[in-house]
């Protein structure tokens, strides 16, 4: 195996110059820290009140992270991402609503984009975050009372409520199922993960009988979830169906920190990156060692985390293309990681949201807040870049 992360050439063979140098200006300019906490308060608002900030939007964040607004603008990426070997995960980003009209909606466009999936080669999953169908604040209250649907209260509504977020969320996966397409439930916040994992291990007991079709995403920064990926794996094997993970480090941690210290709680956050990566590279050998089991997407930017399972996989002789193992990296980050080990035959995919540009605004703002972040991507991507148009004798 011959796999360096610091191919530059095949990590950017997709992009014209006049397109690396915009994106070397994006990264850039997340190097300024106020200027992205500016700009992480004031768009959403500059959104909402209608001010012409759309188009700027459009050419910068959105062009880099962002496939399209429709499905159908996504397919052009989708191609592109093909002839290199690479999978797409479509990720319909809608999140944050309130009504059950918009739920519906959101429940029907994610069938909308299994259907569509099942019509490409390369895209074998679709992503769903269960606040596109839930009420975050039912969530909320699950989440501290995990009995409630056992009768502790009386509030039949919110009983009835829930009811229909389970039905939603299995019309989901049954079309899945039927299509053969895997449905990645997206970890969220601490305060209201609890119900979403219940739900999603309702799911792959249901689905996950043949083939991995639900996968629950475990956030590694969390100091609970290499326990809890132990405890998942035996209720797998107790109830007899495939566990189906995507490992992440995480994408809450200071809305969590501070949400805990000002509550006087425990935060659920590991004390230092250093435990957050242990426990990383520990929940990826756990599942590699338990491979006939478990279905595993490695979903990281990190390149020691990725160069390691690579590692793991030789050594164990697992195969590069192993059904129950995929790699997959955010669109617009990290293609140094993506484009060589789809080179090396590795199955990897790129996490391509799409949407209306005023539903992926949470998106967007938070791919800004953690590439300018301590330990962020910015600099490594920029370093890339500068490094390609170098190479190919441009500035």
């Amino acid at each position: 195996m011959n796999i360096s992360f610091e191919n530059t050439e095949n990590a950017f063979a997709y992009k014209t110059t006049k397109e690396l140098k915009e994106s070397k200006f994006i990264f850039r300019t997340m190097g300024y820290q106020a200027l992205i906490d500016l700009g992480v308060r004031l768009t959403p608002l500059a959104i909402k009140l209608h001010l012409p900030v759309r188009g700027l939007v459009r050419r910068t964040i959105f062009k880099q992270f962002v496939g399209g607004e429709t499905l159908e603008q996504t397919a052009a990426t989708a191609s592109m991402l093909a002839k290199y070997g690479i999978k797409v995960i479509l990720d319909y980003g809608v999140e944050g609503k309130e009504s059950e009209a918009d739920f519906e909606h959101a429940t029907e466009e994610f069938i909308k984009v299994i259907n569509y999936a099942a019509t490409q080669p390369n895209i074998p999953y679709i992503s769903v975050k269960v606040t596109g169908i839930a009420r975050f604040e039912l969530l909320k209250r699950l989440n501290e009372a995990p009995r409630l649907r056992s009768g502790i209260h009386d509030n039949e509504a919110e009983d009835e409520e829930w009811e229909r977020v389970v039905e939603r969320m299995y019309r989901i996966c049954q079309a899945a199922e039927e299509k053969n397409v895997g449905v990645l439930i997206d970890a969220e916040e601490s305060w209201i993960q609890d119900p979403i994992d219940r739900l999603t291990m309702e799911m792959m007991e249901e689905f996950n009988q043949e083939k991995t079709i639900v996968f629950n995403t475990i956030q590694l920064y969390r100091h609970d979830r290499l326990h809890f990926l132990d405890i998942s794996y035996e209720i797998a094997q107790q109830k007899g169906f495939l566990l189906g993970v995507k490992l992440v480090r995480g994408a809450y941690m200071e809305k969590e920190r501070t949400r805990a210290s000002s509550k006087g709680r425990p935060s659920p956050i590991q004390a230092n990156k250093e435990n957050t990566d242990k426990d990383f590279d520990a929940a990826v050998e756990f599942c590699l060692d338990r491979i006939e089991g478990v279905s595993c997407i490695v979903a990281s930017h990190n390149e020691k985390s990725n160069l390691y399972a690579v590692e793991l996989m030789e050594k164990k002789g697992i195969r590069h293309d192993h059904p129950h193992m995929h790699f997959s990296q955010l669109f617009g980050m990290s293609d140094n990681i993506t484009f060589n080990l789809a080179k090396e035959g590795f199955s990897v995919s790129k996490y391509l949201p799409f949407g209306p540009l005023k539903d992926v605004i949470p998106y967007l703002m938070r791919r800004a807040e953690e590439n300018s972040s301590v330990g962020g991507q910015t600099g490594r991507e920029h370093e890339l870049i500068k490094k390609e148009l170098a190479r190919r004798g441009a500035k």
